[in-house]
């Protein structure tokens, strides 16, 4: 879940200044939340709070603290206050939809997130969790609608790019995405989530070997989600180039860093179609 975290800002439009203490109390707060330190986050938004009561950023953190520890009931109590305090910022709008979406009210999700680009279309964390929720129910084209944008108001988060490409590879238009991969790579460089991409443009060519020889330093990415994927490409791969055994233990990798990961399990029942009658396919269950 992407959560919203509110330092020490000037934006808050209180009827009077924020005391110093609470804004530095709000800052490390958020820098405790952030580093998991829930206690410590606890106490020092609530003396934030204690020192300015009306301190919306606050409200907002506390409630975001509340939604990680699970009482939702609390977070809900806190972001509505939030948002009454102070309904022209954006994050308390954003929170809320944090919390309709951890509750699986989708819809409800939606409009609180379009709330908070209302207030400020500019606001990167609603744009990005809007467009991310519009394409896991498949809206892609408002999805790609939402990226796109984003792409404009925060050209430096990742996350709109990845979007934008994965839209469009959605709605079937590839040279489209390929055009976004370049741009994207000219500014953030060989991010590892670019290169899955260009793995994947090198797979939909035919260029089985060299995606292979590109997608190999990521299966030993520290981050194991984005190891399992870079495996289950290289199964592809490996598929592709005819080489079963090796695509078999590739989709088996992939699904011991994720059980999940949808694109090895196609892989494995590739396999499984491919096998002639009375002959367990390599990597298949017998």
């Amino acid at each position: 879940m992407s959560a919203l975290l509110l330092a020490a800002s000037s934006a808050c439009t209180a009827a009077v200044p924020l005391p110093p203490k609470a804004l530095e109390l709000n800052r490390l707060g958020a820098a405790a939340l952030g580093a998991g330190d829930l206690p410590t986050a606890e106490a020092r938004l609530a003396l934030a709070i204690e020192y300015s009561p009306k301190f919306t950023e606050a409200w907002v953190n506390l409630g975001i603290l509340e939604l990680r520890r699970g009482d939702l009931s609390r977070a809900r109590k806190d972001l509505t206050r939030a948002r009454s305090l102070n309904p022209d910022l954006p994050a308390p709008h954003h929170a809320l939809g944090l919390l309709e979406e951890r509750l699986g009210r989708t819809k409800r999700a939606e409009a609180c997130y379009r709330a908070a680009l209302e207030v400020n279309p500019g606001f990167a964390p609603a744009r990005t969790n809007l467009g991310r929720m519009l394409f896991a129910t498949g809206r892609y084209e408002d999805a790609r609608e939402q990226f796109l944008r984003l792409t404009e108001v925060a050209p430096d988060v990742l996350d709109g790019w990845l979007g934008l490409v994965e839209s469009l590879l959605r709605l079937g238009r590839v040279r489209d995405s390929e055009l976004v991969t370049s741009r994207a790579r000219r500014r953030f460089g060989d991010r590892p989530e670019l290169v899955l991409l260009v793995a994947r443009e090198m797979l939909r060519r035919g260029a089985f070997v060299d995606a292979e020889a590109m997608l190999a330093p990521l299966t030993k990415d520290a981050d194991a989600r984005r190891g399992a994927i870079a495996w289950s490409w290289m199964a592809v791969a490996r598929l592709g180039a005819g080489k079963v055994d090796a695509a078999a233990s590739a989709a088996e990798e992939a699904l011991a860093g994720d059980a999940g990961e949808p694109v090895a399990r196609f892989v494995l029942g590739e396999l499984a179609d491919r096998a002639p009658a009375g002959i367990v396919a390599p990597g298949s269950a017998e």
